[in-house]
């Protein structure tokens, strides 16, 4: 975007009300701060009103105030002002934890932080100018922990579908090949572990070079057409996870790994130092089955500390 809007101000120090007013305003507005004194905008007509009625304020507190367009110099850089990923990351995270506590016991409570943790996303989007993964990722998350809070409260009341991930036992998908695309990235070498450490123990795994290739009694995943692959907001892994209804805390920490290395959204901390352990296995092992195994122990030992103490076992029997 070039062209923009911009407010600039100037308060008299000793009208300290008005100073405070306008100061809320600006925060709730979402406008970027250039300078003091100088705020920005995109050129939107409800952004222009918000800054025209901020200015108004100042003039009537016997400051001074014009709302100017601007356009963008050649180096650019103006959009990374309104970045909200952060604030995200916040009820993200707050929400992730919340769903890794979850319990029939805790559930009426858990439902009233969701109502908080929604209202304060609402306001969040409505200043998001450039909303990106980081938004969609938030809201499904919010939904999710809705839907399953009220599953527990109400079980026998329809609910509405999250999404149209289909419902599978596991029952049905033992002994199994699972196919997927070969140089597997971290969608798929993920997928891999959670198949085999909580899906089908006894999984093999072949990789294609074309997804045409896939066998018709193989069951694909990570590529169109596969039985499991991305729907809405969610990753191959996530949608695993909802699939099979897997409830383990530290899958959900976990998956927001998936989820922003994959297709970006709210970047966790161990983000970084994942995409550089797997970026360097992928470059020094050729072979597919070698490169699953090892990244086998990078996704165990995550799980493990991403896991509460007392349920950070797996189940018996699962993997190798």
């Amino acid at each position: 975007m070039n062209n923009w809007i911009t407010l600039i101000t100037s308060l008299p120090t000793e009208n300290a009300t008005v100073r405070q007013r306008v100061w809320r305003a600006l925060k709730a507005s979402g406008a970027a701060v250039l300078r003091d004194g100088v705020y920005l905008m995109p050129r939107q007509p409800q952004c222009r009103v918000t800054l025209e009625a901020i200015a108004s304020a100042v003039r009537a507190g016997n400051g001074s105030a014009w709302v100017l367009q601007l356009k963008e110099p050649d180096i650019g850089g103006f959009s990374a002002l309104f970045d909200r990923s952060a604030d995200y990351a916040q009820i993200l995270n707050q929400t992730t934890s919340l769903l890794a506590r979850l319990t029939l016991r805790n559930a009426a409570a858990t439902l009233k932080q969701v109502r908080k943790l929604s209202k304060s996303f609402t306001s969040l989007s409505d200043i998001d100018f450039f909303a990106g993964p980081a938004q969609l990722q938030t809201r499904t998350a919010l939904t999710e922990l809705d839907s399953r809070c009220n599953s527990i409260l109400m079980p026998d009341e329809p609910h509405a579908a999250v999404s149209r991930v289909a419902k599978r036992a596991p029952g049905d998908f033992q002994k199994r090949v699972w196919a997927t695309r070969q140089r597997p990235w971290v969608d798929r070498l993920a997928s891999a572990w959670l198949i085999q450490r909580f899906i089908d123990p006894a999984a093999r795994f072949k990789w294609l070079q074309h997804p045409a290739d896939c066998p018709s009694k193989a069951v694909g995943f990570d590529f169109d057409g596969a039985t499991f692959t991305h729907v809405g907001a969610l990753v191959t892994f996530e949608v695993l996870i909802a699939s099979f209804a897997l409830t383990q805390p530290g899958l959900q920490r976990l998956a927001t790994l998936v989820h922003y290395l994959d297709i970006g959204g709210v970047q966790p901390a161990e983000a970084a130092g994942l995409e550089s352990i797997l970026s360097g296995l992928r470059t020094q092992i050729t072979d597919d089955d070698q490169l699953l195994a090892h990244s086998f122990s990078v996704f165990d030992g995550l799980y493990t500390a991403f896991s509460p103490a007392k349920s950070g076992t797996r189940k018996k029997g699962a993997g190798k």
